[in-house]
């Protein structure tokens, strides 16, 4: 076990090692000398170290370094002139290339329209080799500007009074909600690996796996034992896979915020989910390469608790292509919560895929009781392919939510989920056939509830698209954009609530001294689950809504916004630790906001504050019991001692 763990450890470190000390070929300095108001002349000297070399414009398609801005004001005027045409030389990877070696000048002008910070971030943009190495590099500088000024930026931090409540103050239920919000992530794994123990991949393998034990074990008490290792070694195999994302959210507190409401990445999981779900109806098969599981396979044996631990890897590869999709959807429905949420979610994963084989070794007279291998697993496999598909149109909607692109509206959404229903539907009726499926196969019963409860979800998604009967859809609150994210929503529509409500804190500052009404805080997300949960069914009862409106100044920060600043109000902080963050974006702004005063990084957390800007109560997180919050609102409020 030791000589397992050391050895996981060493190879991680290395890895991490070796990426730390990996230094650039090739160093970059850049000066911006100034042409007039707005017109600077960018003149750039790279350093290329000896033995390597940097691509020069080539036939082939190989480009010359380029610029790229931090700051989409500016536009590049003309190409950029290069100090030496570059010299042709014999090239390993390109046989005869055109390159750059030892020194070399660029020099392009460019213009800013509008407000001139006073830096500006160049990124070069370069291709180089040695020998058969080829590195594509991005090397960025920043670059001071004589006629910028300095942005007017944001005050991060809060006088000290304001992240400290009054002694006895109500609230400070976040840490426990933290806590059964890990169990519950957990028990979502656990749901994960048991939906995954049915999958075509894995079902079969228990039988062999448990026969394979106690055929081969000497005693029985052998038998048992090795079978409780390799639970063991199942479980730790998962649990470890969680271990790099806690060395990465060691870097910044937001970092699995920002990981999990990516765009772009959210676009990645949706073009992956779709890959999968058409795997998953049969068309393709998903798997890892042979020689994985092969290398595994070679190690594996009952001889020491090494042998069983690569049995148990070998299991883990050969099921990727039923567990890759499972696991994929825990991992990016975690990364919100942090890197322990994530490690809750695999380790509940790991312990349901590892108690059916333990249960089985110790009394092995249960397999009887197993049902026969058979159609009924491609079954399972194809209905999971329907909610795979659903559930890319879910990552799709993220994206679509913290970019505003509108394309996924509510309506929208609800309308595909409702169709992928029917057609789920349709193939458990034995009307819609799938690769492998028989035409006039008898249908089970089973089967046949199953297909009409289907029916009755996708009837129920397409009442409930109707604005006036979105309480239909209560159940699903999280999983569809919000409600105000909607074809019918009239302009000012936000959370269903018309009063008091904004989405600038300065502004709420200004609204609470005027009104003399305390500040109600929403740190919110587009992409949030619990977000919407709360807003759809907490905020939605009539007293508090009524609470909320009439004594509160609400302003709700989004976390994940992904809307640019104005360049103007864009900037560098710095915390108490040295650490620099850029200000880019809104959601840049409210997180940092939200980490330095209130040292939370999760959604929803809400805090109210007073005029003064001083806390009246502790924060608290979800709240799904509208009668506890509204118990929080009134006493932050100072209606209840």
């Amino acid at each position: 076990m030791n000589k397992v763990l050391v050895s996981f450890a060493a190879l991680f470190t290395s890895l991490i090692v070796n990426f730390a000390i990996a230094q650039n070929p090739v160093t970059a300095t850049i000066k911006a000398v100034v042409v007039n108001d707005s017109t600077y002349t960018l003149k750039a000297s790279l350093q290329i170290q000896d033995s390597w070399h940097v691509y020069a414009s080539n036939p082939d398609g190989l480009n010359a370094p380029t610029f790229k801005a931090g700051l989409e004001t500016v536009q590049w005027i003309a190409a950029p002139s290069y100090s030496e045409k570059g010299s042709q030389q014999k090239d390993v990877l390109f046989k005869q290339a055109n390159v750059y070696l030892g020194t070399l000048d660029i020099t392009q002008n460019i213009v800013i329209k509008g407000f001139q910070p006073d830096s500006l971030k160049i990124i070069v943009v370069l291709n180089a080799a040695k020998g058969d190495q080829f590195l594509a590099l991005e090397i960025p500088v920043s670059v001071a500007l004589a006629n910028g000024k300095k942005a007017a930026g944001f005050q991060i931090l809060l006088p000290a009074s304001a992240n400290k409540a009054p002694a006895a103050a109500c609230g400070g239920e976040t840490h426990a909600t933290e806590k059964s919000s890990g169990w519950s992530i957990f028990f979502l794994g656990f749901l994960g690996g048991l939906i995954a123990l049915i999958t075509p991949c894995v079902f079969p393998m228990i039988p062999v796996t448990v026969s394979f034990f106690t055929k081969r074990s000497k005693t029985r008490k052998q038998g048992i034992q090795n079978g409780l290792l390799y639970g063991a070694s199942i479980f730790l195999i998962y649990v470890l896979a969680s271990i790099p994302f806690h060395v990465i959210g060691n870097v910044q507190p937001e970092i699995f915020n920002s990981i999990s409401t990516n765009p772009w990445l959210n676009i990645i999981f949706f073009i992956v989910f779709i890959f999968f779900s058409i795997s998953f109806f049969g068309f393709f098969e998903i798997t890892l390469p042979s020689g994985i599981a092969n290398k595994a396979d070679s190690k594996s044996g009952l001889g020491s608790f090494g042998g069983i631990f690569f049995m148990a890897t070998t299991l883990a590869i050969v099921s990727f292509s039923c567990t890759g999709p499972i696991l994929g959807t825990l991992l990016v429905g975690s990364l919100q919560g942090g890197a322990w949420a994530l490690t809750a979610g695999m380790a509940g994963f790991g312990f349901a895929l590892a108690l059916p084989f333990t249960l089985f070794a110790i009394f092995p007279q249960w397999l009887q009781s197993l049902p026969k291998s058979g159609g009924w697993l491609d079954t399972v496999k194809k209905v999971l392919a329907f909610l795979e598909l659903a559930l890319a149109f879910k990552f799709l909607s993220n994206a679509d939510l913290v970019q505003h692109w509108g394309l996924l509206k509510r309506e929208v959404f609800i309308g595909i989920w409702a169709i992928i229903s029917i057609a789920l539907a349709l193939y458990l009726r034995g009307f819609l056939l799938l690769p492998h499926d028989v035409k006039g196969t008898k249908i089970s019963k089973g089967r046949k509830i199953f297909g009409d409860l289907a029916i009755v979800f996708g009837l129920v998604l397409i009442v409930g698209m109707v604005p006036k009967n979105t309480y239909l859809l209560k159940f699903l609150s999280g999983f569809p954009p919000p409600t105000h994210y909607s074809l019918f929503a009239k302009n000012g529509d936000h959370h269903g609530l018309q009063a008091n409500v904004v989405n600038d804190y300065e502004k709420a500052v200004l609204l609470s001294k005027q009104e003399n009404k305390p500040i109600l805080i929403d740190f919110t997300g587009w992409a949030c689950v619990n977000c919407r949960k709360m807003e759809e069914n907490v905020w939605t009862d009539p007293e508090v809504m009524a609470e909320i409106q009439n004594h509160f100044i609400l302003v709700s920060l989004y976390v994940d916004d992904k809307e640019l600043l104005p360049v103007d109000k864009r900037f560098k902080y710095t915390n108490a630790q040295g650490q620099s963050k850029d200000i880019n974006s809104i959601g840049d702004l409210w997180a940092t906001f939200q980490a330095e005063n209130f040292n939370q990084v999760t959604q929803p957390l809400y805090v109210v504050m007073s005029p003064a800007q001083k806390m009246l109560s502790n924060p608290v997180g979800y709240t799904p019991d509208a009668k506890e919050y509204l118990n929080w609102l009134q006493c932050s409020a100072g209606k209840i001692k």
